[in-house]
């Protein structure tokens, strides 16, 4: 006979220790992902821990027959095993961003339903009304879902080329996001009182509208930011939803969920000089001064280089490090690249990788590449780690970076990327610059000096063919 528990009711024991077991396994998962070599066994205790909830909540509770909720799992799962299957390394950015917008749109739905069917959530009182800790955390949890879910379309469409990546910057753009996040505000106080279906309503398409004006503002190498604080938002959307179903093991994945996006989206937001409260009010970084890097590309002197010219002077050199960008990414190059760094290290160079926190489209977009073509660990370096022996370093060879590598983050005040870290590549010897063509200046759309300099050759290719070559070249 199938056990059903009233949400009103207390639960057995062993429902609150299953969620506890499911807790622990969810907090070493994120211990897990914290490191690249550890990061397998983190995501198998989040799968672990993802299991024990769901079978226990669907023990517990007769929310629907048991052919139901097989066929939703394997409609959900089919569709994220095939989807994972299919999906490029260059397409997780867009692809995070839609799981985001799925999340938020998830949250939406549920508290409607518990709005609409109160009685069956067990959220009524004695005089049959919501009650009201329960429109609170159904208001605020509708709210930050429909923030997730139009925020997160936007950053798809933006990641996926599908729409600009410029910032679109609405006139009083502040003064619009501010006046409808306090009505927004306003109303879930309102509906304490009054749960009536325009409060509800209202609240629903206010918060659409408000995802969708934070995140059209900011673009170019904002982006990684983005991502990283729409997986906050989607993690605080289900905590709220567990309040509302009264699920343990919901509400401490929203929770940690939303705390770590937010730690990351902190620490981030550090590593480009950008305020986290701008974040969180959208359009950071979109008033910066008109993109600059000096004078017209077309006006300057560069020297180009070749394959064979990268693969003499690296196999001279005693250290080489290699900066990877979105480039490497787009061209998958990076297999190629850990054959190349092999056949320096069997002659005798010294190799290291150097990742930028928001290299790429999301956050540790680059790890994951390098991790995939088995680059080991201790070659790879944060910021922080390696920016100072680049004044040592022979070779800084740079393959499809461009913002984390601009020195104008660190001299043009009129920059839309000053105040960023970046590495100090124009201190190396010699630098080899491998891009598609003179024309790309970045996603921030800046000029780059380094292209410009005494020691840069420009390798100017596809980037895996580029390194094709000079493998090609080390051989002989």
């Amino acid at each position: 006979m199938e056990q059903v528990i009233s949400p009103s009711l207390s639960p057995p024991a062993w429902v609150g220790l299953a969620y506890l077991i499911a807790g622990v396994l969810f907090i070493l998962a994120l211990r897990g992902l914290s490191s690249p070599a550890t990061s397998r066994a983190g995501n198998r205790y989040g799968m672990i821990g993802m299991t024990i909830a769901m079978v226990t909540t669907l023990v517990t509770h007769g929310i629907a027959s048991l052919p139901e909720i097989a066929g939703a799992i394997a409609i959900g799962g089919g569709v994220g095993f095939i989807t994972a299957r299919k999906i490029k390394m260059t397409d997780m950015p867009q692809l995070v961003a839609a799981f985001h917008s799925l999340v938020g749109l998830a949250a939406v739905l549920v508290g409607l339903a518990a709005y609409l069917n109160p009685v069956a959530f067990g959220i009524t009182g004695a005089d049959g009304l919501i009650e009201p800790q329960s429109r609170i955390e159904m208001g605020l949890g509708i709210a930050i879902g429909a923030i997730t879910f139009s925020g997160s379309v936007i950053a798809f469409l933006k990641l996926a080329g599908k729409m600009s990546g410029s910032p679109i910057l609405l006139p009083g753009r502040h003064v619009l996001n501010l006046g409808t996040l306090v009505a927004i505000i306003g109303l879930v106080g309102y509906f304490t009182q009054d749960e009536s279906q325009w409060v509800i309503a209202t609240i629903t398409v206010l918060s659409f509208i408000i995802g969708f004006l934070l995140i059209i503002p900011i673009g170019g190498a904002d982006m990684p930011v983005v991502v990283s604080m729409l997986n906050s938002y989607s993690g605080w959307a289900a905590a709220a939803m567990g309040f509302t179903l009264h699920n343990t093991a919901m509400i401490i994945t929203g929770a940690l969920v939303g705390s770590s996006g937010a730690i990351l989206s902190y620490i981030m937001c550090k590593a480009m000089n950008r305020g986290f409260l701008s974040v969180i009010a959208g359009g950071f970084g979109a008033d910066a001064g008109p993109a600059s890097g000096g004078p017209a590309k077309e006006q300057r002197p560069w020297k180009r280089g070749s394959a064979e010219d990268a693969a003499y002077i690296m196999k001279e050199a005693e250290t080489v490090i290699i900066i990877p960008g979105y480039g490497m990414a787009v061209s998958q190059a990076q297999h190629v690249l850990r054959e190349m760094g092999d056949q320096l290290k069997k002659a005798g160079v010294n190799v290291k990788y150097a990742i930028h926190p928001v290299a790429g489209r999301m956050p540790g977009h680059m790890n994951v590449l390098l991790a995939e073509a088995n680059v080991p660990y201790d070659e790879v370096f944060e910021l922080e780690d390696i920016n100072g022996e680049f004044a040592q370093a022979d070779v800084a060879f740079i393959i499809g970076a461009n913002d984390v590598v601009n020195p104008a983050a660190k001299t043009d005040k009129s920059s839309s990327i000053y105040g960023m870290p970046v590495f100090d590549v124009e201190k190396a010897k010699t630098i080899f610059f491998v891009k598609r063509s003179m024309g790309g200046v970045g996603y921030a759309g800046v000029d780059n000096d380094v292209f410009y300099m005494d020691q840069t050759m420009m390798l100017l290719a596809d980037a895996k063919k580029m390194v094709e070559d000079i493998i090609k070249a080390l051989a002989h």
